[in-house]
């Protein structure tokens, strides 16, 4: 008898399923087009994050590119005490 049961219920959730699915389908288009519609503001947020980034970097770089020229040039000269001498390469 449990199994008749157990099968008889089964077969009513197979019928809640198929009577409920177009239910499910239209809220599933909802989400998905919900999530097309965020994930392309995000993507729009980050493009404008980037253009914005880029023009402060062209419009700082007569500031920082001497700057790191300077410092590069500090550090090709400096002499680093705490390396190892560079032994000779043999011809």
């Amino acid at each position: 008898m449990k199994t008749f049961v157990k099968i008889l219920l089964l077969a009513a959730l197979v019928v809640i399923a198929i009577k409920l699915s177009p239910l499910f389908f239209v809220a599933l288009m909802a989400g998905l087009l919900a999530a097309v519609v965020l994930g392309s503001v995000g993507l729009s947020i980050v493009a404008v994050l980037v253009a914005i980034l880029l023009g402060l970097a062209v419009a700082l770089a007569p500031i920082w590119i001497p700057v790191l020229l300077i410092i590069g040039l500090i550090n090709l000269f400096r002499s680093n005490r705490s390396a190892p001498p560079v032994p000779p390469v043999a011809a």
